[in-house]
């Protein structure tokens, strides 16, 4: 790589809030969309809640002189909502559906249906391997009582693993979307400690857009307001993160944010606000990074946010078990009704009432035994993350107290020596 090497990467995201026949003004707001991303010509645009394939279709004829590549991201019922448009050839692309994405009984919410997920690009652009990713993680409807507390929690660590495993052999990784957390909640500590992203808003030196970077906000028409009383000035819930391999540095150079309204005038282009950054990329000679002053491991960053996210997996296990034990007993009473029912219709005593309690007794136990299999299916996935923070906060004590020449290869995998193995 020569010496001199620059790349500079422009990045656009927004969550589209695309409902079929929801969202306000939806034609207009994508047809709008595609001319602002035509002239604007970034080399990535991340979109979220793109909910109808239609749209995604309208904008790929529409963006295909600028953009040649694209891709929609297709999963659950309604879809991942997730699609990319790229100046530069895709050579390849995945996903990973999360685990565990809310409750199918809570319709009105609408998350199960759609099948969150994590969609992954692989660029090579001048030399270099990008790994772009695009997600959505389950909004949070109520911040004083949120039942979806545990769920967002693995989302976060399932998301942290999937980029820890999948990104040994990129040069720079980018993660754009909606992860419907604030900067100091756990899952998007989780996911910085783990993966050693950095945040565009806090990184860069030339911001301009809403106040503090918020990405919802009052002044925007499409707003539920009520949603926003506890934070009037707004809140930050989307994000670019990125980070470099050694021997690179990266920076964000320039970030923009929409303020309530159309980049060019007008209504906004949705309820959340676009993210506009400009990335730097260029050779970093090699330098010697202190390593971490040895001391107690309960004090580190990362044990501390593991020890935080494991708590409350145990919080969301025990919940989802006694859901699951509430739906067992249920079943079994219902086994009961129905032999009673068997037996005094069998028997010619009060045969038509027999009869008419079998239908709707047969219909409960069914929507019974659905809910026993989900949440039986929510314990396994929530133990599953468990299990894997609890085996990285025991690697990450272990590391500790060897000393702090042991963390990086123990805690970090040292991410060159990784891509040496694999090459």
């Amino acid at each position: 790589m020569k010496p001199n090497f620059s790349l500079r990467l422009r990045i656009f995201n927004l969550n589209c809030w695309g409902i079929p026949y929801l969202s306000k003004n939806r034609g207009d707001r994508v047809k709008r969309l595609g001319d602002f991303l035509n002239m604007e010509s970034f080399d990535l645009a991340l979109l979220e809640e793109v909910w109808s394939e239609q749209d995604f279709q309208y904008l790929r004829q529409k963006l295909l002189p600028t953009y040649p590549a694209a891709h929609y991201f297709r999963s659950g019922i309604i879809g991942s909502g997730l699609c990319v448009f790229s100046k530069h050839s895709i050579q390849e692309f995945t996903q990973h559906v999360y685990t565990l994405n809310g409750y199918p009984y809570m319709i009105h919410h609408g998350d199960w249906f759609c099948g969150k997920a994590v969609g992954l690009l692989v660029l090579h652009l001048s030399g270099l391997v990008l790994n772009a990713y695009v997600t959505h993680l389950h909004a949070e409807y109520s911040r004083q009582k949120d039942i979806y507390l545990a769920h967002r929690v693995a989302q976060a660590w399932e998301l942290a693993q999937f980029i820890h495993h999948t990104s040994k052999k990129a040069d720079v990784v980018l993660l754009c979307g909606d992860l419907n957390l604030h900067p100091k909640d756990l899952g998007c500590r989780l996911l910085k400690e783990w993966t050693g992203l950095h945040d565009a808003y806090l990184e860069t030196r030339d911001f301009k857009g809403s106040e503090e970077g918020y990405t919802m906000v009052p002044e925007n028409c499409y707003i539920n307001q009520r949603e926003l009383e506890p934070f009037p000035l707004g809140i930050r819930i989307d994000y670019v993160l990125y980070k470099a391999v050694s021997g690179l540095y990266i920076s964000c150079k320039t970030l923009r944010t929409t303020t309530g309204h159309d980049p060019h005038g007008g209504t906004p282009l949705s309820d959340h606000e676009a993210l506009m950054a400009t990335l730097c990329v260029r050779h970093s000679p090699p330098q010697h990074t202190p390593s971490p002053t040895h001391g107690s491991a309960e004090r580190s960053p990362l044990v501390s946010v593991l020890k935080e996210a494991l708590a409350e997996l145990d919080l969301g296990m025990a919940q989802a078990c006694r859901w699951a034990t509430f739906a067992g007993y249920v079943i079994g009473l219902g086994l009961l009704l129905l032999v009673l029912l068997c037996a005094l219709a069998a028997k010619g005593e009060v045969r038509e009432v027999a009869i008419l309690l079998w239908t709707p007794s047969v219909g409960l136990l069914l929507g019974v035994g659905a809910v026993y299999l989900f949440h039986m299916q929510e314990a396994k996935g929530l133990s599953r993350s468990w299990a894997e923070l609890q085996h990285v906060l025991g690697r990450a004590r272990e590391a500790q107290d060897l000393g702090p020449e042991s963390q990086p290869a123990l805690l970090l995998g040292q991410q060159e020596g990784d891509r040496s193995e694999e090459q």
